[in-house]
């Protein structure tokens, strides 16, 4: 009985230990110092908007009577990803929209499901609030394009064409309880933000993307948004293709040959079920758009003038 006790008084004592080492270390590990307010967003590039959900933070020029680019970022780089290609189209005379998804960048970050309906209406509210209208074009990155996707099906009247870069083609759950998870992203964040530059084939070429990262991780909630997004945005390559394909609209599909985020052979089981302006690119990676900007933005350009 005496040695039951015992063990039972060490099994406990070490669950105690272990729980304040992992405690310590998530503590130490935790980037989330800050909260987004008024005060903290009043330095920053780009403005901001109030909708059903929080604030989003954006960014609009061009010819209010020009036609409409609307830019949609990655699954977690806010839409600083969008850099050559916005100030492109600008140039070219477009009226060109990029804003932060809830949770990333400077947008809020709501402890809610992170799923198709919530950035469906978050892209919605955004068209409607800054009132435009006419040809809406619409261009997606990684997991971008899975908005872009999602989103023109559920509102296929408000679009006319439709630009997805190296588009994310599924988004399962992990299988890991969320709380591990969200550990995880807490004690791996340099991981997080300095695996960023896997996305290039060369990453050396691009010495401060780790650092343009950093700043939206230092306010609180950001892991949280990423992780909900992991569990609740359950996208299905083929089916949502088949429903972007139902649409009638011309799509222009981009890949980067070397991609290994998002590998090239999702290309050909999106072609086999969307009807696509297909357009490899030597040379790049999962940023095809920032490795090869020249070449991408050309293309981008012509399909949006045809």
């Amino acid at each position: 009985m005496k040695i039951l006790k015992v063990s039972i008084i060490i099994v406990i004592f070490l669950v105690g230990a272990a729980s304040l080492i992992l405690y310590g270390f998530y503590r130490y590990n935790n980037k989330e110092t800050k909260t987004l307010t008024d005060a903290e967003r009043k330095n920053i590039t780009g403005s901001f908007i109030k909708l059903s959900e929080g604030i989003t933070h954006y960014q609009l020029e061009g010819p209010d009577s020009a036609e409409v680019v609307i830019l949609v970022h990655g699954f977690s780089v806010p839409y600083y990803i969008w850099d050559p290609t916005y100030d492109f189209l600008i140039k070219k005379g477009y009226r060109v929209l990029r804003y932060d998804m809830y949770g990333r960048g400077y947008s809020d970050r709501p402890d809610v499901a992170y799923n198709q309906e919530f950035y469906n209406t978050q892209l919605f509210e955004l068209i409607k609030e800054l009132k435009l209208t006419g040809k809406i074009n619409l261009a997606g990155v990684s997991f971008g394009g899975a908005v872009v996707t999602n989103f023109t099906c559920a509102h296929p009247e408000l679009i006319n064409k439709v630009i997805l870069v190296d588009p994310v083609y599924e988004q399962k759950k992990p299988t890991a309880p969320p709380y591990f998870t969200l550990y995880n992203e807490a004690v791996n964040s340099d991981e997080r933000a300095n695996g960023q530059t896997s996305d290039f084939l060369y990453p050396k070429t691009h010495p401060g993307w780790t650092k343009l990262y950093l700043p939206q991780m230092t306010y609180k909630g950001f892991r949280n948004a990423l992780v909900s997004t992991m569990y609740n945005y359950n996208q299905n390559g083929k089916q949502s293709n088949i429903c972007l394909n139902s649409t009638g609209k011309n799509v222009l599909l981009i890949w980067g040959k070397a991609d290994k985020t998002v590998l090239p052979r999702f290309a050909d089981s999106i072609r086999s079920v969307l009807k696509t302006d297909f357009f490899p690119v030597d040379g790049a990676a999962h940023l095809p758009m920032i490795e090869k900007a020249d070449t991408v933005n050309a293309k981008i350009l012509s399909f949006l003038k045809r």
